[in-house]
């Protein structure tokens, strides 16, 4: 993929787990893989909550910001290439929205291209105890062509803080595109 291509799409949806999407979006850049911003307005609200980040702290991270509302931004194009998507948290609600196909804003659109396109869509899902129709829901975008890779701990790699957990998870996405980086310790 040309360098201009090597961008990956970073959603934010409203779920608990917003240090994934900070830590996923530093360490895109760190790696050199250019950003496409868009997050849900309550992805916003939680990322405060949760981290203390503001909208501005986070819209910093990225190298281009898309508004959720805005269904003919670029990301919304199969013509627009990129190595993918990670959903980062990814709720339950969105994860259903991308599944079955309903594609009201340019979150799901920008992870509907990715599924029709074939390129790589991850998606950080964040629920527990999970209903049958939330895997369900799995099952289905999985069978659709995502990879669904939720937040599970990590002990093989010993961590110490909750930031290298998060690291690990980031870490595990990133695996996904090929991304180098050293968020965690590999199995050896």
């Amino acid at each position: 993929m040309a360098m201009a291509e090597r961008r990956i799409i970073v959603g934010v949806t409203g779920a608990s787990g917003q240090a994934l999407a900070l830590e996923t979006l530093r360490a895109l850049r760190e790696a050199g893989v250019a950003t496409h911003l868009v997050a849900s307005e309550v992805a916003i609200e939680l990322m405060e909550h949760e981290t203390g980040v503001q909208r501005d702290g986070l819209e910093a991270m990225a190298d281009i910001v898309h508004d959720d509302a805005d269904l003919f931004a670029p990301i919304s194009s199969g013509s627009f290439r990129t190595m993918g998507m990670i959903v980062v948290p990814c709720s339950m609600a969105t994860l259903a929205e991308i599944a079955n196909g309903i594609s009201k804003t340019l979150l799901v659109r920008a992870a509907d291209v990715c599924l029709k396109e074939r390129r790589k869509l991850v998606l950080v899902a964040r629920e527990t105890p999970l209903s049958l129709v939330h895997i369900e829901n799995m099952a289905r975008a999985t069978r659709a062509g995502a990879v669904v890779l939720p937040p599970v701990i990590t002990t093989y790699s010993r961590p110490e803080t909750l930031e290298d957990m998060v690291r690990h998870i980031v870490g595990k996405a990133l695996d996904q595109f090929d991304v180098e980086h050293r968020l965690y310790r590999r199995w050896e």
